[in-house]
């Protein structure tokens, strides 16, 4: 049995892709030891121009491009398009996140692929999938957010539609491609046939709200936004305390009977208006009243600790700053330390899967842009530096000026 240095090892995968979605699910396979080479336009990936910065480098673009090299081709043009068929005609996996109609008319979609390659594992990421009558409409984050559902749920009562705070309609949906992908391989290796993964942003984000749908699904009725509480249980939300919020989830009579005690009202236990979770729910804001006037002269820490001790679950609301910096997130390894292009060091974020056959994925820097031009089609296709050097002038490639040696992060790949 070969032993692998990483799940994905061996794995050679070609990404088209840019921004967000695409660039995310061929990271998580980067992570897991897949050889990814990013093809960019010469003005390379806009992930590239967007802040917030660090040493000249964009945070969002490192995160999402780490574990890549870098090469510069122009699709446009005849002679990058055959260069880009060629890698392809050698890959395992080809991701993209074009609209639909782009990939083929570059020569680069599934059908003109696979006719070369009929095991190519080939990924289209797009706001609507390849089929439907909004397939061919552009698709950002906010826009599936708002036609999913997801907008409508989020917020307070009577107040407006509310977008979750982050980009979670581009991350799933990066996640779902990765999972199809990797669907895919496995099924290659019983048949030895690829497939088309077709990934909808528009599809991902309904599947993200899963128990939204299922509601739907059993009632007809379109959930109505609750706020910072669940739509059918309580006390199962965010309270009030003497300094800012917490949460509590009790889920069952149970729970709500050591809840009642930790508050030192044992009577809610035998009050009607919160003898199950439904009439909990239905008298939820009485409920509240009484929980906020323990909670209220108290601290969030005081809250915690006794709550923790009477096994309630329960925690405070963190910002992104403190769940990172936690002693949880260290000793998980959530944010990993690794070199920078511009020499100094930068922390980017590790995929939150352990296995024990592996002491840790990888994480190595993003490239920069062209960084791997000459190393790649050297190696992969054995094009001589002359030809390299006369198709950069001519347009065609990019390579970046600074490297010395462009087996630089291929090797940190290696070592990783």
């Amino acid at each position: 049995m070969t032993l692998l240095a990483l799940p994905l090892d061996g794995i050679r995968v070609i990404d088209f892709s840019r921004v967000l979605a695409g660039p995310l699910c061929s990271a998580l396979l980067g992570d897991l030891g897949a050889e990814v080479i990013k093809i960019e336009p010469p003005g390379g990936d806009d992930y590239r121009a967007i802040g917030p910065f660090s040493g000249g480098e964009s945070g969002l673009f490192s995160a999402m491009n780490r574990n890549k090299q870098s090469v510069v081709i122009d699709l446009k043009r005849d002679e990058g398009r055959a260069l880009a068929q060629a890698l392809c005609a050698q890959a395992d996996v080809v991701v993209e996140n074009f609209r639909p109609g782009v990939a083929e008319r570059l020569g680069i979609d599934y059908a003109q692929l696979a006719a070369h390659n009929p095991a190519l594992v080939y990924a289209s990421v797009s706001g609507f999938g390849q089929t439907g009558p909004e397939s061919h409409r552009p698709a950002y984050d906010i826009i599936l957010q708002a036609m999913c559902g997801l907008m409508d749920a989020t917020g307070l009562p009577d107040g407006a539609p509310t977008l979750v705070g982050d980009s979670v309609s581009d991350v799933v949906s990066g996640i779902f491609a990765s999972w199809g992908v990797l669907a895919a391989l496995l099924a290659r290796e019983r048949t030895g046939k690829g497939t088309h993964v077709d990934v909808a942003m528009f599809d991902a984000t309904l599947s993200l709200t899963a128990a939204q749908v299922a509601r739907y699904a059993t009632t007809g009725i379109a959930p109505q936004r609750v706020g910072n509480r669940h739509p059918s249980s309580a006390p199962f939300g965010a309270y009030r305390a003497k300094d800012g919020y917490f949460v509590v989830a009790v889920l069952n009579n149970r729970l709500f009977e050591r809840f009642a005690h930790a508050l030192g009202q044992p009577a809610l236990v035998d009050d009607a208006r919160f003898a199950n979770d439904a009439a909990r729910c239905e008298n939820e804001a009485v409920l509240r009243a009484c929980i906020e006037a323990w909670s209220g002269i108290r601290s969030i820490d005081e809250v915690n600790t006794l709550l923790s001790e009477a096994g309630i679950p329960v925690a405070p609301i963190q910002n992104i700053r403190d769940a990172l910096e936690s002693e949880q997130a260290r000793e998980r390894g959530l944010l990993v330390e690794t070199s920078s292009s511009g020499g100094g060091t930068m922390r980017l974020p590790r995929q939150p899967v352990q296995f024990s056959a592996w002491p840790a994925t990888r994480t190595t820097r993003a490239p920069r842009l062209g960084e791997h031009t000459l190393a790649v089609l050297q190696r992969q296709l054995g094009v001589d530096a002359t030809h390299i050097d006369a198709l950069c002038a001519a347009g065609v490639l990019g390579v970046d000026k600074t490297v010395s040696m462009p087996n630089e992060t291929i090797q940190e790949m290696n070592d990783a």
